[in-house]
This record gives C-alpha cells, structure tokens and sequence, in this order.
C-alpha cells in the first residue's frame, strides 16, 4: 500500500499566520464599505465575529494543554460545535432582520476565513513531514 499525501503525518502549524491573514482582509474591508457606502453594520458584524471566534479558539487551545486527555478532546470538540452554531445563529438572525446586511457579513467573514484556511492547509502541506 502506497502511502499518500494525507497518510503522512505532519506537525500541526502555527495559527498566527493564517489568523493575522485574515485579520487583515476584515481590516481592509472597512474602506471598501466606507467607498461604497455600503451599511457599516455587515463590516462590523463579521468584525466583531472574527474577534470573538478566535477569542474562544486561543482560549480553547490554553485549556487543551500539553498532554493530550479525553476532557480536553471533548472541550476542543465542543468549542468547534458551539462557533460554528453561534455563527449560525448570528448570520440567520440577521438574514431574517436585515438580509443586505447578512450578505455582507457572509461575504466579509467568508472571504477572510477562506483565506485564513488556504493558508493554514498551504503552511500545513508545506510544512517539514
């Protein structure tokens, strides 16, 4: 049996890069909405989500530790389950208020996590076997 690509085990990257990446497409997009005149509301929304989401994400890594333990595997899991629902949550609330300002959280939030994934893939794939 050839061992692939995704067979071959990887230290786990740094997430600063990838996070600071795309910190700065939420940065960046706040003049494109002040040009475009577009309601400050979606720019800030997805900023205040992005603060948030990593917020949990640095404080769930803390708690994980150094040894790997089941609690702290079912913390980690539970972390992931209830951002993904808070975002949920959030862009179906606004989706039902005020749906301009919902497709602009998508599409502000979604551009810089996407980057923020590639990135972490391309440091993870890059990175030493």
């Amino acid at each position: 049996m050839r061992a692939g690509i995704f067979a071959t085990p990887r230290p786990e990257p740094g997430h600063l890069v990838p996070a600071l990446a795309g910190t700065i497409v939420i940065v960046l997009a706040l003049p494109i909405f002040l040009v475009a005149r577009w309601d400050l509301a979606g720019w800030a929304l997805a900023a205040v989500l992005w603060v948030g989401v990593h917020a949990l994400d640095l404080l769930l890594r803390r708690s994980r530790g150094r040894g790997g333990n089941l609690a702290a595997s079912g913390v980690q899991a539970f972390g992931l389950f209830f951002k993904s629902i808070a975002l949920l949550v959030v862009l179906i609330a606004t989706a039902a208020t005020r749906p301009s300002v919902a497709l602009a959280l998508a599409l502000t939030y979604g551009i810089a996590y996407t980057l923020e994934l590639g990135l972490g893939v391309l440091t993870y794939f890059g990175g030493s076997r």
